[in-house]
């Protein structure tokens, strides 16, 4: 009989006082996600090309290997033939790319002393950083002087300053992820579901920051239309991306129901936009954004130091200039990539995670029709 009544005490101790716990925590945890709008959720596979290659990873190679820590956009710099890319670190590298990976040359160019994400280049040969602590920035005098442009609109500072695009007349296009959360919390954005992110612009002439749109779901990448007439950008828990036309001051989809969630997009000079993903719509993915009480789990086991960010199948989708998808380079290896370019004949992509550039000849490796 002891041990019987001991058995109880046992079984009421390791299951009956945990759960009460785990109870008490989620209804006083202050951490409220929302419902996302019905049109993230749906599925469809509109957004799959025709063409597609799903091993990425194989011939693939690793440009500036060991070099570059976590190298997030690339921007491809014409007349120098140099790359520049935003490290975790702090540093803005230049990179010269060879025929043979391991004849690439990486140069420590800049540090911000924050962390830089969108790179665009000027139209006086300055280099515009969006740094997701320090706001946006202007680099000049080959490296030798870095300005602050802005860090807040409305009297809201920037909490995540994310990408930039710089149009023919030199207006500078940039978002705000979140104006809540910063890049070491940007999953709590994620997970909130609230639209926290904003597209603005700066203009050099008159110093003036403008909030172009508001209520954004984590805005990220964004790229100028080669006819200067619309923007491009892109709200990574919807699974889209949108038009922002300049003049008119109004919003329409270019592409939604995307195979993954996407982070930059990348004009290349031929008529195509390249979006990445850093990962592919997974059962989790799913679940959680279709339902609340997934994400508060979520936040609050981050809160502890677990990672519940779990992130596979990334790559990079091309897209022509109506949104309509051409080819998909992923791989379900792969995680975290963020931006991708092509550049002659070979994409380059860029990572959350790696230390290099990823870097794959189309040519050899294209992109097929599926069975």
């Amino acid at each position: 009989m002891p041990l019987f009544f001991f058995s109880l005490r046992y079984l009421f101790i390791s299951t009956f006082i945990p759960l009460l716990a785990s109870i008490v925590l989620y209804r006083f945890d202050t951490f409220d996600p929302a419902h996302l709008p019905s049109d993230a959720l749906v599925y469809s596979t509109d957004s799959i090309p025709p063409l597609i290659n799903d091993q990425f990873l194989t011939g693939a190679e690793f440009i500036g290997a060991g070099l570059l820590k976590s190298p997030e956009d690339i921007a491809y710099h014409r007349d120098s033939g140099l790359i520049y890319t935003g490290c975790v670190d702090g540093w803005v590298k230049r990179v010269k790319a060879f025929e043979s990976a391991n004849d690439s040359v990486v140069e420590d160019w800049v540090n911000t002393g924050g962390r830089p994400l969108g790179i665009a280049f000027g139209l006086h040969g300055e280099v515009i950083v969006a740094d997701a602590y320090k706001g946006l920035l202007n680099i000049s005098d080959d490296g030798k002087k870095t300005e602050l442009l802005t860090d807040e609109a409305e009297g809201v500072k920037f909490k995540l300053t994310d990408a930039v695009a710089v149009g023919d007349n030199g207006v500078l296009y940039f978002t705000d992820a979140s104006y809540k959360y910063n890049l070491h919390h940007f999953a709590f954005d994620i997970w909130e579901g609230k639209p926290h992110g904003r597209l603005l612009s700066f203009d050099p002439i008159t110093r003036t920051t403008r909030v172009l749109l508001r209520n954004r779901y984590f805005s990220n990448g964004v790229s100028m239309s080669p006819d200067q007439t619309h923007l491009v950008f892109c709200e990574t828990p919807l699974r889209s991306c949108s038009k922002y036309y300049i003049n008119e001051e109004r919003v329409e989809v270019f592409i939604k129901s995307l195979p993954g969630y996407p982070d930059n997009i990348r004009y290349d000079g031929d008529e195509h936009y390249w979006i990445a993903m850093p990962s592919g719509v997974t059962t989790l993915w799913n679940l959680s954004f279709r339902y609340p009480i997934i994400r508060k789990l979520q936040g609050m086991a981050a809160k502890y130091g677990f990672d519940t960010m779990i992130m596979e199948n990334a790559g990079v989708l091309q897209v022509d200039l109506d949104g309509m998808p051409i080819a998909l380079y992923h791989d379900s290896k792969h995680s975290h990539v963020s931006s991708g370019v092509k550049i002659g004949k070979y994409l380059y992509c860029g990572n959350l995670l790696d230390s290099h550039i990823v870097r794959l000849d189309l040519l050899k490796y294209p992109a097929q029709k599926r069975p």
